[in-house]
């Protein structure tokens, strides 16, 4: 007989029945913030409350940054004031900032009504700058030493401070103007003398970002140097805070998922599918395919000026939708490689005419190759005259040419005036690709054909 297999959900739905509750806290106190949040999302709403409430204060807290925002928003309407306010002062700050940003007006009154005096400042000193940039997403709670410090009074300052500190691993060196001017490790502060000196055994040669600078490229600065976190300075090099790894991470998986769905012609959304209603996806998807609709419409009217041509020599048609999507997943391959590559700083405008002459080099190789295939695919199989293959496949040649060369200096183009590569991709290349195909297409039938 095969055992009864029961999940974890239904494992505290039943200790929940049963008002086993010492139970419940000795189970949950073992998981992960992150598995306890998922966890969460699958039991019943009129449980979190009680769920929640079994959590030690700062695993709660822990396990709160970790649920979305409609999971957050239910919660605290149902907290009390000492529970919210609980709850709010065991946050980093950059979670407290993420949470005041997404939550309604008045559920974010209630959030500052309860923040302690130095919390709330810390939040209201970060809301300050722009969206998307490294001041909005990093953190003031960082470990500051001076230069002058031996290593025995930073270890001291470091148990002092360092657990209300979002990380400990590095601590900056600050000036008292609070100018930044070295980094030390704890690791080298645990195998230094005690007596050695910050300034002689710190790193003064700092990586750090500026409050305006777009936040992903703070993030892309962690994939290339491999940081935990880096500093963050205002014009004048004083160092107001640090972006960590996690939050950097965050942004990267935002951005990508952004770039998706520009890629896809969907305006984006901050929200998850099956967080997002009918009527908001249908916001997001329409206004894209009616600007592609319309577009489109150039194409009908080429076909309709060709029409004797067309009329003349039938089997023209029926190679239309061949080279159109031809030259579409053509145009799609280059700008997919160069959005990408522009995303990650891997290709910069400058660039320009290597990739140029890259992409008609590449459109060379592949369009001989497929028209090659194609003319003999047009000769055996479907039988047409010399003069008809020798049109489509010199079409195709120069059609998959062109595709590329669009799919990829477009996208440089938009980056070059300010406007995100992402928006053009595929569905709108592929457009520009269908009237240049036409064009191509019609051009050559009619001078070899006589038309």
């Amino acid at each position: 007989m095969r055992p009864l297999q029961v999940s974890l959900d239904q494992v505290i739905q039943n200790l929940l029945n049963s008002k086993k509750y010492s139970s419940l806290r000795d189970m949950l106190i073992i998981m992960n913030p992150s598995d306890i949040a998922s966890l969460f999302q699958d039991l019943p709403v009129d449980s979190l409350p009680l769920l929640f409430r079994l959590l030690p204060k700062e695993l709660a807290a822990d396990t709160f940054v970790e649920m979305d925002e409609e999971m957050q928003e239910l919660l605290i309407q149902g907290f009390s004031d000492r529970e919210l306010k609980e709850v709010i002062n065991e946050l980093y700050v950059d979670d407290a900032v993420d949470l005041v940003e997404e939550m309604p007006a008045s559920v974010v009154k209630r959030i500052l009504r309860q923040a302690a005096p130095e919390m709330r400042k810390m939040i209201n000193d970060i809301l300050k700058y722009p969206e998307d940039s490294a001041g909005s997403m990093m953190t003031t709670e960082y470990v500051s030493l001076h230069p002058q410090m031996n290593v025995s009074q930073a270890l001291s300052r470091i148990r002092q401070t360092g657990v209300d500190k979002e990380t400990i691993y590095n601590c900056y060196v600050i000036t008292p103007d609070r100018k930044l001017c070295g980094i030390v490790s704890a690791r080298s502060l645990l195998l230094s003398s005690e007596q050695a000196l910050i300034e002689d055994i710190m790193e003064s040669h700092v990586i750090s970002v500026n409050t305006m600078m777009d936040q992903e490229e703070v993030a892309l600065m962690f994939n290339k140097y491999n940081f935990l976190a880096l500093p963050v300075v205002d014009q004048e090099n004083r160092l107001v805070g640090i972006v960590t790894v996690d939050d950097a991470m965050d942004v990267l998986q935002e951005e990508t998922t952004e770039d998706m769905e520009k890629m896809a012609a969907i305006v984006p959304s901050e929200r998850p599918y099956l967080k997002t209603g009918i009527f908001a996806t249908f916001r997001q998807r329409i206004p894209w395919l009616l600007v592609l609709m319309i577009s489109a419409t150039a194409s009908s009217m080429i076909i309709t000026a060709f029409e004797d041509a067309l009329a003349a020599q039938v089997a023209l048609t029926a190679f239309i939708p061949m080279l159109m999507n031809t030259g579409g997943n053509s145009g799609s391959q280059a700008s997919v490689t160069i959005i990408r590559g522009l995303s990650l700083n891997e290709i910069q405008y400058k660039d320009f005419f290597k990739v140029l002459w890259k992409e008609i080099r590449v459109g060379v190789l592949c369009g001989v190759t497929l028209a090659a295939a194609n003319y003999v695919k047009l000769l055996l199989l479907d039988r047409v005259s010399f003069l008809i293959a020798a049109a489509v496949c010199l079409t195709l040649v120069l059609t998959v040419i062109l595709s590329k060369i669009v799919g990829a200096l477009l996208p440089m183009g938009a980056k070059k005036i300010g406007l995100d590569p992402a928006v053009m991709a595929s569905p709108f290349i592929s457009t520009i690709v269908d009237i240049l195909s036409l064009l191509v297409y019609f051009q050559i039938a009619t001078l070899l054909l006589g038309l």
